[in-house]
């Protein structure tokens, strides 16, 4: 992760973080184990958890706790044990948090509701997830956000580099490594057509699939007809597919009675953040009949023998069941770390309680701190023509909205 390493170096003096206390909840793997080190190295103090029970690497954990870092996980946690864990990283006598790092909202979730007057003295929020962006917007419009908030999924480094490059390449590997199925061929619906899934359809496309996609978005919809794929309905091709691939980051995307009309041997499964974007529940009755196959890999039997195979209990597939590339997590490591930076160095009056998008400067930087491993020489603008763009040569070179 090179662009940790540089920032490292170049913030290890000044310290920027010293004096935070940084709670978060992410997946706890190598890449989150440098991350956590580098604030660290910056001068914070963190306590970790999960926010997820299959994708922590238990190696990773045991390491962060021995040089001092309190990690509350372990791969495998029940749904009472991972919300036990999120209270113990935050509930303690000598400790009291004043940043977030979240990813999907649940550690934001449990403070706001459990500890509210904790939740007021938040300095600020870092969110990276699109289900936890949602909570906090809803947060917001309700009045109910108390401190301010950095949304770094739809930064742009976020979207076009971890969400598209990462998934490209885990959803085959995570696919791979549960099932070993042969991907030439088979019929596959990718629920979702943005970053994440833009990324799983290039992927299965090249190993020659036949991709469908189903959206709510006219606009994502087009960019799926324009780059070749056939958009329809899941209701319209569900008994044809071989493998289902939920990419939303909502919920009830897939529901029984889709699940009851997919052929036997159909292979479901979430690049999404939650496992409710399958509904679940519904395959907790009498009728069916659930065999553990091997870790992360089960079927659900239906009365006539039809099997349904479910990957990572509906969880997040690539990081459930397969590795991520480290030098895209970077990117995002990257970006996480100077928005901590910059919501507790704010001064007064900058950031109101509501959310905020990563300053497009910033997006930029992280960027640049990742071209040298490409040996990538940016071409620099003359002072005529900075002049004509009407923008600094040092930038940022995008508007604050530009996505």
């Amino acid at each position: 992760m090179p662009a940790l390493m540089v920032l490292r170096k170049r913030a290890a003096v000044e310290k920027p973080l010293s004096g935070s206390k940084i709670v978060g909840c992410t997946h706890i793997t190598a890449q989150t184990a440098v991350l956590i080190e580098t604030l660290c190295s910056l001068g914070a103090q963190c306590r970790w958890a999960a926010c997820n029970i299959f994708s922590t690497q238990n190696t990773v954990a045991a390491a962060l706790a021995e040089g001092g870092v309190p990690v509350f996980a372990w791969r495998g946690e029940s749904e009472e044990d991972f919300w036990w864990c999120i209270d113990k990283c935050v509930r303690t006598d000598s400790w009291e948090p004043n940043m977030i790092l979240d990813d999907g909202g649940d550690m934001t979730h449990w403070i706001s509701k459990k500890y509210p007057s904790l939740f007021k003295r938040i300095k600020g929020i870092v969110e990276e997830s699109v289900t936890g962006v949602y909570r906090l917007y809803q947060l917001s419009k309700a009045g109910k956000l108390c401190v301010p908030a950095i949304n770094v999924n739809d930064s742009v480094t976020k979207q076009k580099f971890d969400n598209l490059y990462c998934c490209r390449e885990s959803v085959l590997d995570g696919l791979k490594q549960t099932t070993g199925v042969m991907l030439g061929g088979k019929q596959v619906v990718v629920c979702g057509y943005g970053e994440v899934g833009k990324g799983c359809c290039a992927a299965l496309r090249a190993l020659g699939s036949i991709v469908y996609v189903t959206e709510i978005d006219p606009i994502c919809a087009l960019q799926a007809c324009m780059d070749g794929f056939k958009v329809m309905k899941l209701d319209e091709i569900v008994r044809n597919l071989d493998l289902v691939i939920t990419c939303t980051g909502n919920k009830g995307v897939v529901l029984r009675e889709h699940l009851d009309r997919m052929k036997n041997g159909c292979i479901v499964c979430n690049m999404g953040h939650s496992n409710t974007e399958i509904d679940l529940l519904s395959l907790q009755t009498a009728d069916l009949k659930w065999e553990h196959l091997r870790p992360q890999v089960d079927h659900i039997i239906w009365p006539d023998g039809k099997r349904i195979i479910l990957l990572a209990e509906g969880r997040l597939l690539n990081l459930s069941c397969s590795t991520v590339p480290s030098f895209v997590l970077s990117i995002t490591a990257v970006a996480q770390a100077l928005a901590l930076i910059e919501l507790y160095n704010a001064p007064e009056g900058r950031y109101k309680k509501d959310v905020y998008l990563l300053p497009k400067k910033m997006d930029e930087y992280v960027a640049s701190l990742h071209l040298s491993s490409f040996d990538a020489h940016l071409t620099e603008l003359t002072d005529g023509q900075a002049k004509y763009l009407g923008i600094s040569k040092s930038g940022p070179f995008k508007p604050s909205y530009y996505r």
